[in-house]
């Protein structure tokens, strides 16, 4: 496969679940690419620099001269293009880990946001909660204050009740005592 830099500018890399950053063995597959490409200059500038001082050695000066400034032309254009690719390969990776930061603040932005407002929503339910025991605690209280009222009243009306059978029993009975058998017992 020939290798363009438009290649390289336009590379996806799937993104990998469960951690941040690229599938490592897709990168290193692409490097790779990378790689052949660069060895593949590398071999044509060299076979081109043999051509350049074979043709210098056996020609004449007027058409070495000519094809030195061609050879230097085209030594120049390889090295330029490795640049250009390492470059737009810097780029690429920059733009990548800028887009990779600017998810993973958007990502902890909205936690925080959402993670604010259940929290907000806990404490207004604990509020009410709090708010509604504490309008049954209330009406506990009167209940029980009631209900005390009524056991004092009731124990007041049953000791009045049973004192004033005991006074009664007390006047009906003759000045002495009167024996049991007398009374119906």
């Amino acid at each position: 496969m020939a290798l363009t830099p438009d290649d390289v500018v336009t590379k996806q890399f799937q993104h990998v679940r469960f951690k941040e950053g690229f599938d490592p063995d897709e990168v290193d597959d692409f490097l790779d690419e990378i790689v052949v490409e660069w060895r593949k200059t590398i071999a044509e500038n060299d076979e081109l620099k043999a051509r350049v001082s074979s043709l210098e050695s056996g020609a004449s000066s007027a058409p070495a001269v000519a094809a030195a400034p061609q050879a230097s032309v085209n030594e120049g254009q390889p090295a330029a293009a490795s640049a250009g690719i390492i470059e737009l390969a810097q780029r690429l990776h920059d733009e990548h880990i800028a887009e990779g930061k600017a998810k993973r603040d958007q990502l902890i932005s909205d936690a925080q946001t959402q993670a604010s407002q259940i929290v907000s929503e806990a404490e207004a339910r604990g509020r009410e909660e709090l708010a509604r025991l504490d309008r049954e605690r209330a009406t506990l209280e009167g209940r029980i204050t009631e209900l005390r009222q009524f056991e004092r009243d009731y124990r007041g009306q049953l000791r009045s009740f049973i004192e004033g059978h005991l006074r009664d029993l007390e006047t009906s009975s003759p000045s002495g005592q009167a024996p049991v058998s007398a009374i119906g017992l």
